[in-house]
């Protein structure tokens, strides 16, 4: 298949890894530092016979896939890779080598404006999974947030602009009301608090399951505020509710082979199914698959918010999100609201 945005989107994958160098510029999203698939498996069978490339990234886009993974991993029709940080999943589907991906709502909009339409959102999979952990007792609101230093993951993506979006809505500036601390995975976060031995106060807004991870391991941090509930608290209608993980698929890739396509969005559809209803194995699966243990993945499933939405409900739910990121920062979501011809499916 002819790649037609590779070039373009290479170029701007390496400017945005210069411009990563220079942390006082807020204002154009990046994708995170660079991380190995955690998890491969299987190969074959595409228009151009190749295997069907899926990426997620490792959480809980990840738990919705398992059930649809462990079906798939012998028929050589799929390949699956897990990995740690989005920016390998980014240059994947720009080179091609991946077709269909499990992203930051924020990172498809971003996207899908630096290709000129090159990719489309098919599907929400994660609402609201963000929670604000505190090792002490200081933090009950978010206005208790100012003058403290917040430790979080996600620069330039969905977590970041969620926690502006909260801060500044109940007066705070997040330049320099508190103090924002990015790491680039959330096992760094985790490893902060477990190394806090001083009985120093930790606060930190990570998503599940890193939130059980950290708390299990931890007992006296606590989650002091649920993120998800705070965004619907101040955004009424106007802006629905967080949007944390979509599914989205290189245009080309869906033009070329609908029926794959179909096939593959019934089975995702089911898996998610399976992983909300069927919790322990689920779990099991997290574990066979290396992305969760399976006692940590049953205690955080259920706190996840795993979904399936698409069509007409996906298109408010996504646009109404996007909006609220473009009011505050227009780089958040590439510069410009994405077209209707962003939402697969949508007429």
């Amino acid at each position: 298949m002819v790649r037609k945005f590779t070039s373009f989107l290479i170029c701007v994958l390496i400017c945005t890894g210069l411009m990563s160098a220079c942390a006082d510029k807020q204002d154009e999203p990046k994708v995170p530092s660079t991380g190995a698939p955690q998890t491969a498996v299987s190969d074959e069978d595409t228009d151009d016979g190749d295997s069907i490339s899926i990426a997620a990234l490792k959480g809980p886009t990840a738990l919705g896939l398992l059930k649809f993974m462990d079906d798939k991993s012998d028929d050589g029709a799929y390949s699956f890779d897990i990995y740690g940080t989005a920016d390998e999943i980014v240059a994947g589907i720009a080179k091609g080598s991946i077709d269909i991906a499990c992203v930051p709502c924020n990172v498809a909009s971003v996207l899908y404006n630096r290709t000129e339409g090159g990719v489309q959102v098919a599907a929400i999979n994660t609402l609201g999974v963000l929670y604000m952990l505190d090792s002490g007792e200081s933090v009950n609101s978010v206005a208790d947030l100012k003058g403290k230093t917040i430790y979080t993951t996600g620069k330039g993506t969905t977590p970041e602009y969620t926690l502006r979006y909260i801060l500044s809505a109940n007066g705070i500036d997040p330049d320099s009301d508190v103090t924002i601390e990015f790491k680039s995975e959330a096992t760094e976060i985790a490893a902060i608090f477990a190394s806090a031995q001083d009985g120093s106060e930790i606060i930190a807004m990570l998503p599940q399951p890193y939130v059980t991870v950290v708390t299990s391991n931890n007992p006296s941090v606590r989650v002091a505020l649920d993120m998800s509930e705070e965004w619907n608290r101040i955004a009424g209608n106007n802006y629905g509710e967080t949007v944390t993980g979509v599914t989205i698929v290189r245009r080309e890739f869906a033009e070329s082979n609908p029926e794959a396509f179909s096939d593959f969005l019934e089975g995702y559809n089911s898996s998610i199914a399976y992983t909300v209803m069927n919790v322990e194995q689920a779990a099991e699966l997290s574990e066979k698959y290396d992305v969760f243990a399976a006692a940590v993945a049953a205690k955080a499933i259920p706190e996840c918010n795993i979904t399936y939405i698409d069509g007409d409900l996906m298109k408010l739910k996504i646009s109404a999100y996007l909006q609220a990121l473009y009011d505050q920062n227009p780089q958040s979501v590439g510069g410009a609201m994405p077209g209707n011809d962003f939402y697969y499916g949508v007429e």
